[in-house]
């Protein structure tokens, strides 16, 4: 019995460190900001919480009209980034009576129509690679 254990815990061991192994970086620039003021906050999401709880995010400030951050850790699979420049640095997008945003975001893929991104024009893969994406505001 106590071998049955043994062998289950060194199985688990090597299992858990292979998934590990597979998590890879998603490093995200944001150029030609408007200005240098503020930052840039962006957001990871999976498809089911798309635009309302991100796996990860983060805040970057603006420097010389380029922000920039990195994912870490991020298992294989689907994903979106939604990004906007928070110039008044008040922690949230700003937006006109009408609905119409005030600051600049933009979202993997820089495919944005009328009205919120969609998951589906975002998505990206992460695979056996780190992932380098450029959005333009």
């Amino acid at each position: 019995m106590k071998f049955i254990i043994t062998i289950t815990l060194i199985l688990f061991f090597f299992c858990t460190q292979f998934l590990f192994a597979q998590e890879r970086n998603v490093s995200v620039s944001v150029v030609n900001l408007s200005s240098n003021k503020g930052n840039v906050v962006f957001s990871l999401f999976h498809q089911g919480d798309f635009l309302r709880k991100p796996l990860q995010a983060k805040a970057s400030p603006v420097q010389d009209s380029l922000s920039n951050v990195t994912f870490k850790a991020v298992a294989p699979g689907e994903y979106a980034i939604v990004c906007y420049h928070d110039e008044n640095e008040n922690g949230k997008m700003d937006f006109q009576p009408n609905g119409i945003p005030l600051e600049a975001y933009g979202a993997s893929n820089n495919i944005l129509r009328f009205g919120p991104p969609q998951f589906e024009d975002a998505k990206f893969r992460v695979r056996d690679k780190n992932v380098s994406l450029e959005i333009k505001l």
